[in-house]
């Protein structure tokens, strides 16, 4: 699974995501104990969004960013992007999923506009697409200037005295809850198996830096296997 690139791992991802979407928003909960919706609330505080402005959430999935804003701004333009479609299906039947403006979208060939949007985000995208600098490229540039970009995703667990429970809770509990709940225990493989082949946070935030963004940050949460990452144009 992480050893496929390019199309193949493209349409491998695409496929994974449809089959487990039904059970996306409940294994997230049950794989970080709830604490992805503090996490989503950390990324739309630091997108800063002014009001009535303009959101595009990329590999939106079920729309947990898009839906945070709109919660916050009953004006925000919020458009959700994911090239997974039964992804969005489930968002759209989500209270207030009618108010996301749904978009299938490749996050390496972004079918909007240059300097359009105020802030851009994304919950777990950047670790599965096939060319990460392009796709903060892409990002760079749909963004108006003073725009930010924020991105939540997972990150290689660092080598310490934790390892061992973390590895534990990466290959075992993670699949087995996939097993169970979601009847699908190869994504919840390629999970773990991504998280720790994935850039490092300091790697990542150098991608942003080397396609223009300035300002850039990160803060690694849950015993630093997952790290928020942010950046102005």
């Amino acid at each position: 699974m992480t050893h496929l690139s390019g199309a193949e791992r493209a349409r491998y991802v695409q496929g994974m995501f449809g089959r487990i979407a039904g059970c996306y928003d409940l294994m997230n909960r049950l794989m970080t104990g709830g604490q992805d919706v503090r996490w989503r609330r950390y990324v739309i505080d630091r997108a800063q969004l002014p009001p009535g402005g303009r959101l595009l959430d990329l590999g939106t999935g079920t729309g947990d960013l898009a839906l945070e804003a709109l919660s916050r701004d009953d004006a925000l333009r919020a458009v959700g992007g994911d090239f997974t479609v039964a992804m969005m299906r489930v968002g759209q039947r989500r209270p207030n999923g009618h108010r996301v403006r749904w978009a299938a979208t490749d996050a390496l060939n972004l079918p909007f506009p240059a300097d359009h949007f105020d802030a851009v985000t994304s919950g777990y995208l950047m670790r599965n697409v096939v060319d990460v600098r392009r796709a903060w490229a892409e990002q760079y540039r749909v963004l108006k200037p003073g725009g930010r970009v924020v991105c939540l995703d997972t990150t290689p667990p660092a080598r310490n005295l934790l390892r061992p429970f973390i590895n534990f809770h990466l290959h075992v509990v993670i699949p087995t809850l996939g097993r169970l709940i979601a009847g699908a225990s190869d994504a919840y493989t390629y999970l773990p198996d991504s998280t720790e082949g994935f850039l490092t946070a300091e790697a990542l935030a150098e991608r942003m830096r080397s396609v223009g963004f300035r300002e850039v940050g990160f803060q690694r949460l849950m015993f630093g296997t997952m790290a928020l990452h942010w950046g102005v144009k």
